[in-house]
């Protein structure tokens, strides 16, 4: 008699006044975190460089994805010819990774 009374309360446990949605809010709000601390500024950034990439124009100081700091002499689609002091390069758009200022031609004198 205890086994029938047992399980006749146990059937009815699963089912809360809730339903299947409350186990989903976890799983949305978890969603709604990343979204905000991760996707949403990267795709920022990401659409900041390609506006900085589509506005590189002959005489920008850049750096490449490899470090090498050069100023743009020649713009053409998507290669840009590099000086990078002794040589010229050339580079693909995709492959410079921000705008810098100048560096300096000569070392600074170090003071005795």
């Amino acid at each position: 008699m205890s086994f029938v009374n047992a399980a006749w309360a146990m059937g009815d446990a699963g089912q809360g006044g809730q339903g299947g949605f409350a186990a989903f809010v976890p799983l949305i709000l978890m969603f709604a975190i990343f979204y905000f601390l991760l996707i949403r500024p990267q795709q920022k950034k990401a659409r900041e460089h390609k506006a900085m990439l589509d506005g590189l124009k002959k005489g920008d100081v850049v750096i490449t994805a490899g470090g090498l700091y050069g100023t743009v002499t020649d713009v053409k689609d998507d290669v840009l010819t590099v000086d990078l002091g002794s040589t010229t390069v050339r580079v693909g758009r995709q492959f410079v990774s921000g705008l810098a200022s100048a560096p300096s031609a000569a070392p600074k004198e170090k003071k005795k």
